[in-house]
């Protein structure tokens, strides 16, 4: 079915407007098919006015309305002129035929109330039961409980003798028993406050870049030498290759470091 213009309207038809804007959009059918999801055949067909491929006057609104938003018309003008074409707006479908299906539709079976007692007394007889048994297991317990014990007193325990703790090594020591022969070992410990550290390898790799908080120690070993940068020194225990270096170092003090296997000595 083929639809011109009346000749009192100088307005372009439906599918003409709808070919000039998709052509002016630079989009091909394809890509309008594509993006609404009309089929190819039908987006040519109703750009050559045939609405016969649509499946009435409801799916042909709704394929007009969706082409028209893909090449940016608007959707009311061409539903308006479609509607002009074809004699209005179609009356609404009576509600009536809607709720047919709902008519055949089955009918819902109804709870089994049976099933649903005989499970809940079963599992009342199974709690009953198993309340009665553990409850006879709890008598038993207490009365052995009871015959061990001396009625009227209590039992008396002499407090165990508190074990010295073991005194903490010596951090010297730690110190020269993790200090390999043939490479030079570095510990530092936060003795006095926290401070930042930087340590380095002979290669110049970074082995530890950051803050030692009080109490804190960290150990760097290389088989050549270690260079140190201390932020706050005055505040840090050092051992080198396991000697405790006694250098006098003042709080806040900045040094830079260097030690070698054959060291503690101030590089």
């Amino acid at each position: 079915m083929s639809i011109g213009n009346s000749p009192e309207d100088d307005r372009p038809s439906i599918g003409r407007a709808i070919q000039q804007a998709r052509i002016a959009a630079g989009l091909t059918v394809d890509e309008v098919s594509s993006s609404t999801r009309v089929r190819i055949p039908i987006v040519h067909a109703i750009e050559q006015d045939d609405f016969s491929r649509c499946g009435g006057d409801v799916y042909a609104r709704g394929h007009i309305r969706t082409l028209a938003r893909a090449v940016g018309l608007d959707p009311a003008e061409l539903i308006a002129q479609y509607d002009d074409a074809h004699g209005g707006r179609p009356t609404p479908t009576p509600a009536a035929p809607l709720f047919e299906a709902e008519r055949i539709r089955p009918e819902r079976r109804r709870p089994n109330w049976t099933a649903a007692m005989v499970a809940a007394i079963v599992a009342v007889v199974g709690f009953v039961g198993f309340t009665l048994f553990s409850g006879g297991d709890e008598g038993n317990s207490s009365a052995n409980v009871a015959e061990g014990s001396t009625s009227g007193t209590k039992p008396t325990t002499k407090p165990s003798p508190s074990k010295p703790a073991d005194p903490k090594p010596n951090p010297s020591d730690s110190a020269i028993a993790a200090a390999p022969q043939d490479k030079v070992t570095v510990r530092l410990t936060a003795k006095d406050g926290k401070s930042w550290i930087s340590a380095k390898d002979h290669n110049g790799r970074l082995l530890f870049d950051g803050l030692l908080l009080q109490g804190q120690s960290k150990t760097f070993t290389d088989k050549e030498k270690i260079d140190l940068v201390l932020g706050d020194a005055g505040a840090m225990d050092l051992f080198v290759n396991g000697k405790d270096v006694k250098d006098e170092f003042q709080p806040g003090q900045v040094e830079r470091l260097t030690y070698t296997k054959g060291d503690p000595e101030v590089g």
